[in-house]
Formats: structure tokens, sequence, C-alpha cells
């Protein structure tokens, strides 16, 4: 009995999803070349498939799960069911017109032609604002459809900019963020699905310990008080007393996204010798 799971066999996805299931404490031999391989130590199977056709794989029930960018999900509007998402492989879809171009909202493409190579997730986003545009779908090189004639805007993914701003054009309008997901086959059978709870709970605790840090600090007792109230902590924060006396040390976890304006506050209220350590795994 084995868990099936299809990913990215090149790309953008592909190392980070391999990344992952080795921290997850999966090991997964992968040759040059090779569309299949099995985990030496834990009962996983695994694909190695272009990205456009994961969804269409798992959802046949080929694979259980599968790793795909959202964008890709939401183009093909496959029956699957979001398990989680990942926190890598993250991008945006958006609109870009020629640089010179008075944008002034969505209505400026009423009419125009548009070339993507998500004519779906497009049409709706079209359809949500009220405006009829001809969409010109195309596998590749969005970006030069402008210069060309072939439209007079496009929508694609966009990570820094760098490719747009080369062909003279310029991001007007978000329509998507995406990032990597896992996905499971409505099909997935109840031996299979318990290995899929398995592998949630393992990938949970990378993903956890990946947005903490783990802070030891040394805090005069008369403000001890005032520090924990500052540290949120899983519980509380961990206090235990220091050899000089009048002083404690203070561990505690902090959310990546408070963690500069908690450590801020806590040395203005005394704490001092604050370490920072990254935490590999974290389970709650």
């Amino acid at each position: 009995m084995k868990l099936k799971i299809a990913i990215q066999k090149s790309g953008r996805l592909s190392e980070d999803s391999l990344k992952l299931l080795k921290e997850c404490g999966i090991d997964i031999p992968n040759g040059t070349g090779k569309l299949k391989t099995e985990a030496s130590n834990f009962p996983l199977e695994t694909f190695f498939l272009r990205d456009d056709d994961i969804p269409k794989y798992v959802e046949d029930g080929v694979a259980d799960i599968g790793i795909v960018g959202e964008n890709v999900l939401l183009e093909q509007k496959v029956a699957l069911t979001t398990v989680q998402k990942l926190g890598f492989g993250k991008c945006r879809l958006s609109l870009a017109v020629p640089k010179g171009v008075d944008y002034e909202g969505v209505s400026y493409l009423a009419g125009k032609r548009i070339a993507t190579s998500y004519p779906t997730i497009l049409q709706n986003y079209l359809a949500q604002h009220n405006v009829q545009a001809q969409i010109h779908e195309i596998s590749g090189s969005v970006e030069i459809a402008p210069s060309i004639g072939l439209a007079e805007a496009i929508c694609d993914l966009v990570s820094s900019g760098s490719t747009l701003f080369t062909n003279g054009l310029k991001e007007v309008d978000t329509v998507l963020k995406s990032e990597a997901v896992l996905v499971a086959s409505p099909k997935i059978a109840a031996p299979q699905e318990a290995l899929l709870k398995k592998l949630v709970f393992r990938m949970n605790a990378v993903l956890k310990a990946k947005r903490t840090k783990y802070i030891l600090l040394n805090a005069p007792n008369d403000q001890l008080d005032e520090i924990c109230r500052v540290l949120p902590g899983m519980k509380s924060p961990t206090v235990l007393p220091l050899a000089m006396e009048g002083w404690s040390s203070v561990h505690s976890v902090l959310n990546e996204d408070d963690f500069w304006d908690i450590i801020e506050n806590l040395q203005a209220k005394g704490a001092e010798g604050i370490l920072v350590v990254p935490i590999e795994k974290m389970i709650v």
C-alpha cells in the first residue's frame, strides 16, 4: 500500500517540492530522467510530470495527491480538494500594458485584445468587472504580443517584473495571487487517505517552523511580568532563574511577521542578550 504523489519534473516547483518532502523526513531518490520512484523510508511513490498534467492525473486517480500551482489548478477547473497551501512558488497573474499607455482601470480593456496563457482565469476576472474583451490564447512568449501587434495588453505570471520591463510593458492590475498547493483526488481510497494525514501532519510541522523563531533572552526580574506580556509563546513563555541574582532567562516562540516589532519592544523593557534560533520542526 503506497500513497502516490505527482510533482513537477522540472521548473519552479520541482526543487521546492522535493525539499519539502525531504524536510518531512522522506528520502526520495531522484535519478536523472527518472519519471517514477519510491521513497526508501515512507510508503510514497512519486511521479515526475509536467505541471499542466498534474491536475488531470490526480483527478483521474492515477496519482492520489499532487503539488501544483494554484494558477494551473484554477485554469484547468478540475474537481480536486485543496489539502494544504505550501508557502512556496509564490507569484501573481497580472495584467500588463505598454509603458506609454494611460491605464486608469480595468475598464480600459473593454474591446481590447489581451494575450494570455490563462484564458479561463482571465475570462472570469473580466466577467467579475463586467468587461468584454477579446482573449487571444497563446502558449508562450506572451510579453511579445503587444510589440508585434497581436494584442493591446497581456495577462501573464509575474515574479519580479523584470521581463515585463525588458519588453516595454508595465504591470497594472493583479488578477490572481498564486502559490503551490497540495491537492488530493476525489477518488482517494481510505488507506491512502490515512497515509495522506500522516504526510500532512509532517508538512504542518515543517511549515509552522518556517514561520516562527525561537528566542532566548535575559530579563531583569523587576521587568519580568512586563516582558512576559509582550511574548506570545505557544502557551506561555518559559522562565528559568539565572545564576546572577535578580535576572531570569526567558524562552519563547515568535511569529516571523511580528518578530521585529516584538524584539524592539523587549529591548525597550530591559531585555538583554537576545538570541534567535531557527526551528526545524514545530508540533503543536
